[in-house]
Parts: C-alpha cells; structure tokens; sequence
C-alpha cells in the first residue's frame, strides 16, 4: 500500500471529520511530503533485543515497541534523533568509566543498527543530510545524548561524541549530576555547577544543539542565556497543562522563543505518572528489555497490557494534548515548536500509542487553520534551523 493510501486509511479511522478545507485524503498527501523529525526517540533500547529487529514490523499488542522503521516508512515520520541514554549513577571515577563504557556501546549499536539498512535509514551530521535523505526517500538518523554523565568531569568527551555523530545533547536527566541540577531533584547547584558552565561554552564551540529537556528551571535559565546559540528542549510539555517540574512555564516559553530556541513537545507529563504497584517493576524491567529473553519479552508485554487495561502510565487523552500544543504554539509562536512524543522512552498515552498515529497531529492543526508553511516549520524545519545554526556558528 502506498504512503498516501495508508495515512488516508490511519486518518479516516481516528477521526470523522477534516474541516471544510482538507479531505482525509489531502491531509495525507501533505504529512507523507512533509519533513518531519521527533528529537528524542529511546527506541535504541530495543535494538540489541534477542531475535528482535528494528526493520520488521511489530504488533503493538505483543510488543512494547512504539518506533519501527515500517510504521516510520509508512509515512508518520520522516527520521529524528536516536537516543544515547545513559542512566544516571555515582559521582565517582568507577561510575563514569562504567557510564562512559556504556555509552559507547549503545552509541556503536546505533550506527551498526542503521547500517544494517543502508537502503531505507542513513545516518545525518547537518541539516544539509537530512534534506537531502528525505529527498532520496530514505529515513534520517541523527544521534543525540540524552544526561552527559558518561563524560565524567573531561569536557574534551564532548569532541568524541562530536566525532561519533552526536549533534544533540543535555546536561542532565532525572537527578542531579556533574552538570547541572535535574527538574526532577532538589537543587544542589541553583542551575548549573561551574562544570556545567564550561559544557555550555564546549557545546557551542562544538556546533552541537543543547538540549535543556530534564534541566531545572535555574539551568534552563542559564543555559539560555549563555549560549551563543538557540537552545531546544527535545520532549517537554507545558505546565499550563500540568504543573510539574519536567514541564516549561508560559514565561520561558516565551523566552526561549525570543532567543530563536524551540520547544518539542511531547506527550508525556500532562498528568502524574502512574508507577503505583505492579507498574514499577515492569517499567524497571522495559528498560533493560534488551537483557530478557524473546520469552521473558513476551511475558512482560502481557503483563504491561494487561495493565494498561486498569491502570494506565497516564491519565489523559489526544483532546488534552491536542489543546497544550495549540496553546504552545500560541505563546510561542509556528517558528518556535517541534514534536517529539518521548517514544519508547514512556511516551504516548491510551489512544495515542505510536508514531503510526502523527498523522493526527497534521489533521487538527490543519483544522486549527495552520498553512503547510507552518506545518513544514514545526515538523522539521525549525530543529534543522537550530542544527544549523549551531552548526554555521562553531569555533571548533
């Protein structure tokens, strides 16, 4: 089936009506043109998955996995940034030589997963690749750092994962670290610590985007106002929809937008995350899925669905998105949104559960009266101004 037909097919199904201006099947034809990018997708954890392959298709009711690269190629998503993500752990010389060894590994399994398709993905360094990948029909793979704890206290680690393809990255995720404090942990160093201020000046000289996404308020903050380019938060929400730390206030919304930045937006945090029970434990053992067996894989599936059923990760639905990013781009304005669900990373929510169902998006905003112009910015174009931005203005 060809792109068009199928996302006619996905649209026609998740909603009765288009608007007076866009027939389900013209709305198709637009998303399949269009370039579009999720910044931060997790989905490398499931790449070294025994018996598992990330070119195959993969039912949602027997796999967890929300990216593949049949419901990429099936029009929903043109590429994004592929996710080093290195847990958080010690502030010691043992912890990061274990965290830097890690992150090496999961790097080199990204590169060696894409190559492995060499002609459906490619890998891109600029924003001149991705165009022209997507010209030739093939699926994007950046690769971006989700916590720099795996660089210990040598900035120059920075210029390796530079050299490794990394043109995307944050200081810090869910607990403070040798960089910064986390939105998620009590303050240790009012924003960034002096490390942290030398990881900004060597991200810039670099030409690398910085990702302000898990980073305190404080940090936020200061990241903005010393970089000597935009800055991006890869998969944040609004707290005008919920109120927690993870989320960005209207004033810095409006602030990032004013420095040239962009906010993708994700669907994550627009309730409290429900890990009570039983859910925990499951969701510690997702995250090293790659170590179960394809049995053990299977089992913790049913497990998970036979959850979801009473108790689901969030308490939300699409209406309720669908009204945070109106709402973001309102503050922010088309020049300054993205899109990034936190895919595989605990994104999605009942009725909104992977990357097959994008199209949705472009069908409301659409309805909203947003031209293609500014779909093109906020599904692409606006993460590849900032690539090149940063790009054009480093000293390296």
């Amino acid at each position: 089936m060809k792109r068009a037909s199928l996302l006619s097919l996905l649209l026609l199904t998740a909603c009765a009506t288009t608007g007076p201006d866009r027939r389900p099947d013209d709305v198709a034809a637009l998303h399949a043109r269009l370039l579009s990018l999720d910044t931060h997708i997790d989905t490398p954890m499931h790449f070294a998955r025994p018996g598992w392959s990330f070119g195959e298709p993969h039912d949602p009711a027997t796999d967890l996995v929300q990216v593949d690269m049949k419901r990429m190629e099936d029009g929903a998503l043109s590429g994004g940034f592929f996710a080093i993500y290195t847990e958080q752990g010690p502030l010691t010389a043992e912890g990061y030589a274990a965290a830097l060894a890690y992150a090496r590994g999961r790097s080199d399994l990204i590169d060696r997963t894409v190559a492995t398709f060499p002609g459906r993905i490619a890998p891109a360094l600029t924003a001149d690749d991705a165009e022209r990948l997507h010209r030739e029909g093939k699926l994007i793979a950046f690769k971006s750092m989700e916590n720099s704890y795996e660089l210990g206290e040598d900035i120059g680690l920075l210029d390796e994962f530079y050299r490794r393809g990394v043109r995307l990255a944050g200081p810090v995720h869910g607990a403070n670290n040798q960089f910064a404090d986390s939105a998620t942990d009590k303050p240790k160093w009012d924003g960034l610590s002096p490390l942290g201020h030398r990881w900004v000046k060597e991200m810039n000289r670099l030409g690398m985007v910085i990702d302000a996404s898990h980073a305190s308020d404080a940090a936020f903050d200061q990241m903005l106002a010393e970089s000597k380019t935009p800055i991006l938060l890869s998969h944040s929400s609004a707290r005008w929809a919920y109120d927690h730390p993870r989320n960005l206030d209207d004033d810095r919304i409006r602030k990032l937008a004013a420095s040239g930045g962009a906010m993708c937006i994700s669907t994550i945090f627009l309730s409290d995350l429900n890990l009570a029970g039983a859910r925990a434990a499951l969701f510690a053992r997702y995250e090293h899925i790659s170590d179960l067996s394809p049995a053990e894989q299977v089992e913790l599936t049913r497990q998970w669905r036979e959850l979801d059923r009473t108790q689901p990760l969030w308490n939300t639905d699409f209406e309720r998105y669908m009204a945070m990013i109106l709402h973001v781009i309102e503050v922010a304005g088309v020049d300054h949104v993205c899109f990034a669900g936190d895919w595989d990373g605990g994104g999605g929510f009942t009725g909104f559960n992977d990357i097959s169902q994008l199209p949705r998006i472009t069908q409301r905003l659409k309805q909203a009266g947003y031209s293609d112009q500014d779909l093109g910015k906020m599904w692409g174009g606006n993460v590849l101004r900032l690539v090149r931005i940063a790009a054009d203005r480093a000293t390296r």
